[in-house]
């Protein structure tokens, strides 16, 4: 990887905190270590220790949070007035396989995978913690930082609420994150002002009735008709009693029932997701749809057990937090750096961070310049263009500059 001049990155001279070439080195070879070592959530055992030795190393003591897994660093003394600025990854990985078939770090754990990016997340503000430390040393961090390295994002309702509980938030005004995004090139970030990304939240449902012959369907409760009325229906039911704006979507990912095909059976199953735009709606969800799901199931004689599981709300970028993330990247490559985005509907536990103190989320550009095939994220395929670290790093040491100097 080659070094980048100071005339790729307008505003650098003038801003400390750039990434010595040694450790954008490093930086890579420890992201890749990452992607060869995927765990998942609350099981991130190895990958905590490497963070935690890291840190050690550059003379920092981290904290492992309670759970086992996951830590926070401090970066400086907080004299316990000035609010501290945070900056937060995420460090599992997904249960699903790594295909990439010539890549030389592609995961060694069979049917796990960093096929969302966490590892670069993880590199990131591990990087951006080394930097700022350096300049702790120096006398050139005005205020302090704490990093956290949360477990378990994957796992609904997320690890962040665990992560509150054990007090990473304590002496935080104001929380930070990146999130990879392989539609943005490498060298970019997409910012949004409010929801940034959607709730989500999950369905279980069984449904139950005597079963029978397929000749003689009156006399029975005709399940495989109910739960294909409840995919069908229960989704039109709940558009029509919600503002369209607010986006809420029921989805299915399964349904199961039968093992006969002249045998109506007496259990369904099926399970989904429920997504929405609109943080409001997205508290009264869990009434609208079960009553959605009730109405269809006793119209056909089928009794429902509904597990609503509750996941994560939007993600809501604060406007004083994405001007911070505009003016440090604009700080380091100029305003054509930065693009609008979409909200997305995926979710995302950053979210909880922002019911306690204000904050924002970008998006990391990781798509190869000029690359128009693209790897999305939640693919065995996904890859990420390894220069997104440096960006990373530098966004966040210049809003950790920017912010200790507002």
């Amino acid at each position: 990887m080659s070094p980048e001049s100071e005339a790729d990155h307008p505003g650098e001279a003038a801003l400390p905190g750039t990434l010595p070439e040694a450790l954008r080195a490093e930086l890579v070879e420890f992201r890749r270590d990452l992607h060869m070592h995927p765990e998942l959530g609350n099981q991130e055992f190895r990958t905590t220790a490497a963070i935690k030795a890291r840190l050690e190393k550059a003379g920092l003591a981290p904290r492992v949070l309670a759970g086992g897994t996951g830590l926070i660093c401090d970066i400086g003394e907080w004299d316990g007035k000035r609010p501290m600025l945070a900056l937060r990854a995420d460090i599992d990985a997904l249960p699903i396989p790594d295909t990439k078939s010539e890549c030389p770090y592609r995961s060694t754990v069979p049917d796990r995978a960093h096929a969302c990016g966490h590892d670069v997340h993880t590199t990131v503000v591990l990087g951006a913690g080394l930097v700022l430390s350096e300049l702790d040393r120096r006398g050139e961090l005005p205020r302090p930082v704490r990093l956290l390295f949360q477990p378990a994002e994957e796992v609904l309702p997320g690890g962040a609420a665990d992560a509150i509980a054990c007090g990473v938030l304590d002496g935080v005004g104001r929380i930070l994150a990146v999130h990879c995004d392989p539609k943005v090139d490498a060298g970019l970030i997409g910012l949004r002002q409010g929801a940034i990304t959607s709730a989500c939240d999950r369905l279980e449902i069984a449904l139950d009735g005597p079963g029978g012959h397929t000749a003689r369907p009156h006399l029975t409760t005709d399940l495989v008709t109910a739960a294909a009325r409840v995919v069908t229906d229960v989704p039109a039911v709940v558009a029509r009693r919600t503002d369209a704006r607010s986006g809420l979507s029921v989805t299915w990912g399964r349904i199961d029932s039968g093992h006969a095909p002249n045998v109506i059976p007496q259990h369904a199953e099926l399970s989904g997701t429920v997504r929405c735009l609109d943080l409001d709606t997205w508290r009264q969800a869990p009434d609208l749809v079960v009553a959605a799901i009730d109405e269809i199931a006793n119209l056909h004689r089928a009794k429902s057990e509904i597990n609503y599981i509750r996941g994560v709300p939007p993600v809501v970028n604060d406007a004083d937090s994405t001007e911070l993330l505009r003016a440090a990247m604009t700080a380091r490559r100029g305003p054509a750096s930065v693009e609008s985005t979409e909200q997305s509907l995926g979710g995302e536990d950053f979210s909880w961070y922002l019911e306690h103190v204000p904050g924002a989320m970008a998006r990391l550009g990781v798509r190869h310049p000029g690359d128009r095939i693209g790897r999305d994220l939640h693919q065995g395929d996904f890859d990420v263009d390894e220069s997104a670290v440096t960006v990373g790093v530098e966004l966040f040491t210049a809003a950790a500059l920017i912010d200790a100097a507002g």
